[in-house]
C-alpha cells in the first residue's frame, strides 16, 4: 500500500511538472511571441482580418495621396502607389503574397485598424453595416521635392535625404535603383535576384565610407578638444608620412602650404584632417558617438541601421589619420550624414528624424500627432556656428561651388570616398541652407559617382533650388 501511495505521488508530481511547463509555454507564446507572430507578413489569419478593412491612405504633408486602397472587381482591395518608384523604398509595399515593408509595415496597426465605423456613420447608413476603415497616415514628405530628388539622381545608384532643420521632419528620402510597387507580382523574381538590390532602402540601410563629409565631425571634435584650434596654422606639404609603410596624401598630392583650420576645411586638406585624427585619438571616437555612430538613432516611420566608427589604439596612426578624413573602416548611412548637417545647422542640437506628422481615424479625428523632439545637444552653439561658417565658405569658394543656388546662401561639405568595391570613389555632399536661420539639411550619396564636388553637389543644388524656388 505504501508503495502504491508513493507511485501515485510520483505520477501526480510528473503531471504537475508537465502542467506547469505547458502553462508556461502557452503563457510565453501569448505574452512574448504572440504579438510578433500575429504581425508577421506571412500570417494568413492576419491577412484575412486586414482584407475586411479598407486600408487607410498614406498622404504627403500637403495632402497628396501616395498610397491608397482601391476596390477590385472581385470585391477585394488592391493597394495602389501613386508615388510610383519615387516613393517605393520609403513607403514600402503591402501585398498578400510578398508581405509588408517600409512605412506600410511600421504603421500597419493604424492603417489596418480593425475598429468599426462610428455610431453616427452606422445610423446614417440606415442601421446597416458600414465598411471598416483603417486610419490615414499623413507623412512629412513633400512629394514635389521627393520627385525632384528622384529625377536628379537620374540613372545613378544612391540616395538623397532632406530633413527640416528645426523639427527633424523628413521632407524627402529617395533611394535608387528603385522599382514599381504597383507591379510586384510581375517583377518580383527579377527584383529579388537583381544584384543592384532595388528593394534596399539605401537611405537608412546603405552603409558607405563618408569620406571628407566626415571632416565636419572631425572639425567639431577638434574645436571641443584642442585649445586654440582656430588660430593654429599647419604646413601642408601634400603628404603625411606615417612610418615606412603608409603615407596619407591630398588629392593628386597637392601641397597647400601654410594653412589654418578654415582654409583646410575649404580646400578639404586630407593631410590637415589626418593629422587631427592622430591628435584626437579616442576623443574623435567619442564625438562620433555623440553624432549617432555606433548606437541606435531613435526615429519614427523608419528604422536606421547603425553607422560604424571603430575604436583605434594610439599606435595605429595610419587608421587614426584615415578616420580623421572619414575613411579607414568608418561606415555611415545617408540619413546619418544628413543628421550631421542638420545638427550643425540647428546650433548643435540633433532632432529626432520623423517620417509621420499625424494619424487620422475614420471620423477625421487625429489619434496621433508627432511633435518635434530633440535627441541630444551634440555640441555647443558656438562650435556649430564656427563649422557652419566654414561650410559656407566651402560652397562659396571651395570644393562645393557646384552646390550653389542663386539667391540662397548654401553651406556644405563635399566628400570623395574611396571603397573596396571599385576604383571609382563614391560622391558625397552634405549641407544646409540658408546660412542664416537654416531651413533644410541635405545629404546626397552617389555610388561610384567620382568627386563629391561634382555629381553629389549638383544633385543637392537641384533639390535646394526646388525647395527655395517653389
Amino acid at each position: 500500500m505504501d508503495n502504491l501511495t508513493v507511485n501515485i505521488k510520483r505520477v501526480m508530481a510528473i503531471f504537475l511538472v508537465v502542467f506547469v511547463i505547458l502553462i508556461s509555454y502557452l503563457a510565453y507564446f501569448t505574452l512574448f511571441r504572440g504579438p510578433e507572430i500575429s504581425t508577421r507578413p506571412d500570417n494568413k489569419r492576419m491577412w484575412d482580418i486586414r482584407n475586411k478593412v479598407v486600408r487607410g491612405t498614406i498622404f504627403d504633408r500637403n495632402g497628396k495621396e501616395l498610397s491608397v486602397s482601391e476596390k477590385t472587381k472581385n470585391g477585394t482591395y488592391r493597394r495602389t502607389y501613386r508615388g510610383g518608384p519615387a516613393t517605393a523604398q520609403v513607403l514600402g509595399y503591402y501585398d498578400p503574397q510578398y508581405g509588408i515593408s517600409g512605412l506600410e509595415n511600421l504603421y500597419d496597426s493604424y492603417l489596418s485598424s480593425n475598429i468599426s465605423a462610428s455610431l453616427a456613420a452606422w445610423v446614417g447608413n440606415g442601421l446597416k453595416a458600414v465598411n471598416k476603415k483603417g486610419d490615414d497616415v499623413y507623412t512629412s514628405l513633400d512629394f514635389g521635392l521627393q520627385q525632384t530628388a528622384y529625377d536628379a539622381l537620374g540613372s545613378s545608384r544612391g540616395s538623397v535625404v532632406v530633413i527640416k532643420v528645426d523639427t527633424g521632419e523628413i521632407l524627402a528620402m529617395v533611394s535608387k535603383p528603385s522599382y514599381d510597387p504597383n507591379a510586384l507580382e510581375s517583377n518580383w523574381k527579377k527584383l529579388s535576384a537583381d544584384e543592384q538590390r532595388p528593394l534596399l532602402n539605401r537611405s537608412v540601410s546603405g552603409l558607405y565610407p563618408p569620406g571628407s563629409t566626415f571632416k565636419v565631425v572631425t572639425g567639431i571634435s577638434a574645436l571641443e578638444n584642442i585649445t586654440g584650434m582656430v588660430e593654429e596654422t599647419f604646413n601642408d606639404q601634400g603628404k603625411l608620412v606615417l612610418g615606412k609603410d603608409y603615407t596619407l596624401s591630398n588629392d593628386k598630392g597637392k601641397a597647400m602650404g601654410k594653412i589654418n583650420f578654415e582654409q583646410a576645411m575649404i580646400k578639404s586638406s586630407n593631410v590637415f584632417f589626418g593629422n587631427l585624427g592622430i591628435r584626437l585619438e579616442e576623443k574623435l571616437f567619442k564625438t562620433a558617438g555623440k553624432f549617432g555612430f555606433n548606437r541606435n538613432i531613435p526615429a519614427d516611420g523608419i528604422i536606421i541601421d547603425n553607422s560604424w566608427f571603430p575604436k583605434y589604439k594610439a599606435s595605429e596612426k595610419g587608421n587614426l589619420a584615415q578616420a580623421g578624413i572619414g575613411q579607414a573602416e568608418i561606415l555611415a548611412t545617408p540619413v546619418q550624414m544628413a543628421l550631421v548637417a542638420q545638427t550643425v545647422a540647428n546650433g548643435g542640437t540633433m532632432m529626432k528624424p520623423v517620417l509621420v506628422n499625424k494619424v487620422v481615424n475614420y471620423d477625421g479625428k487625429t489619434v496621433r500627432e508627432l511633435k518635434p523632439s530633440a535627441l541630444e545637444q551634440v555640441t555647443s552653439e558656438g562650435y556649430a556656428a564656427e563649422i557652419s561658417r566654414y561650410m559656407r565658405e566651402v560652397v562659396e569658394k571651395g570644393t562645393g561651388t557646384r552646390a550653389q543656388v542663386s539667391g540662397v546662401q548654401v553651406c556644405g561639405k563635399t566628400g570623395t570616398a574611396q571603397h573596396v568595391e571599385s576604383k571609382t570613389p563614391h560622391s558625397w555632399f552634405i549641407g544646409f541652407a540658408p546660412y542664416k536661420n537654416p531651413q533644410i539639411a541635405v545629404a546626397v550619396l552617389v555610388e561610384e559617382g567620382g568627386y563629391g564636388g561634382t555629381a553629389a553637389a549638383k544633385i543637392s543644388a537641384a533639390v535646394m533650388n526646388r525647395y527655395f524656388k517653389k
